[in-house]
């Protein structure tokens, strides 16, 4: 960092601290005297932060993890929008307006986050904000993308012209997946409840299908598709153990089941985890094992994958949906509207008062 540079970035900031284990409320402080990580490595940036996004995970871990696992204290949230102040990767540059995240490894090394007026992240998960959106629409792009990628094209291998099903097509990661799908011709089959239809449809989907209406493995397999679906996405880290145990009638031999997360809410659902793991790694088929592989998806530190949806919202092919905007003192209200879980998009906290 310049010396001019220097004298212009505080010593301490405004962040959301996770402090110890359990819910939000508990959990977080709001700290006035964070120091700001100003000493980069190799591959790194210091970002002034206009926007951060929350994940559900984000309250999940509280809830779920010890402190010993998860380096805590450190500022909570992933996903940021910003104005570069200071680099050491020359593809990255002072001055630069980005998006990107602070993927967990790195969050627990540093204990840097998203929530906070200054955040310090990898260049590896940070790319450049596309023009024709405001910060407060690229904040909660880079995990839910990232995740999706990996779901559809690291794991699943889905090609042009091959089908995907979508199973929570108004998640955050449900809307991503189907507008990658359908940039590169597939067709989409998504879920959702009849209220989130319209917004399901406007991102591209063929086919809708209303969860509410009765069991969606049921319905599919009383209209399975032809051809079946090369791809099954489980986007909303919900172990939906029917639609993976059932899954034969209606996804193609060789087809892969990809699930995101899982993210079991409680000690509720271990158990259907442990089923999981059994059907897809354990059980042989003679023993009435599920023929089809079943897979998690987690983000990986990919600056192409975000720069590629950097060009197909630069070019109108993919938008950015954001449920709500809270401001940086009502995080905790955001966290609560997070755990509805009736956001349909990206719930998005303000951290600069003036971004858009």
């Amino acid at each position: 960092m310049s010396d001019t540079l220097a004298t212009s970035v505080p010593q301490t900031q405004k962040a959301w601290l996770a402090i110890r284990r359990g819910e939000p409320s508990y959990a977080l402080r709001l700290d006035n005297n964070v120091p700001v990580s100003s000493k980069l490595e190799n591959g790194e940036v210091l970002v002034k932060v206009q926007a951060a996004a929350l994940n559900p995970v984000d309250h999940k871990k509280l809830k779920l993890l010890p402190t010993v696992f998860s380096g805590r204290p450190h500022v909570i949230s992933h996903d940021f929008a910003g104005i570069v102040l200071a680099s050491s990767d020359s593809k990255i540059k002072q001055g630069d307006e980005v998006f990107g995240t602070i993927l967990p490894n790195f969050q627990n090394r540093t204990h840097q986050g998203a929530l906070s007026q200054f955040a310090r992240a990898p260049t590896k998960t940070v790319a450049l904000r596309p023009m024709n959106i405001t910060p407060t629409q690229a904040a909660g792009l880079a995990v839910v993308c990232l995740t999706a990628y990996n779901a559809l094209f690291d794991v699943a291998k889905l090609e042009p012209g091959q089908s995907l099903f979508v199973s929570g097509g108004s998640t955050a990661v449900g809307i991503a997946a189907i507008q990658l799908a359908k940039a590169i011709g597939c067709k989409v089959t998504a879920t959702a409840s009849g209220k989130n239809e319209e917004l399901v449809k406007s991102l591209g989907t063929d086919v809708f299908i209303d969860y509410t209406k009765g069991p969606v493995h049921e319905t599919l397999e009383h209209n399975a598709p032809t051809p079946k679906f090369h791809v099954i996405l489980e986007a909303a880290g919900i172990l939906a153990l029917p639609l993976w145990t059932h899954s034969e009638a209606y996804l193609t031999p060789g087809g892969t089941f990809v699930s995101v997360g899982p993210q079991p809410d409680g000690a509720g659902e271990i158990p259907i985890l442990i089923r999981y793991i059994w059907e897809a790694f354990i059980r042989p088929t003679w023993l009435g094992g599920v023929k089809r592989k079943w897979r998690l998806c987690h983000p990986q530190e990919k600056q192409e994958q975000l720069e590629h949806i950097a060009k197909l919202i630069s070019e109108g092919k993919f938008k950015s949906v954001v449920d709500s905007v809270y401001d940086f003192d009502d995080a905790l209200k955001a966290f609560e509207h997070v755990m509805t879980k009736r956001a349909r998009g990206k719930v998005i906290v303000k951290v600069d008062p003036s971004a858009d």
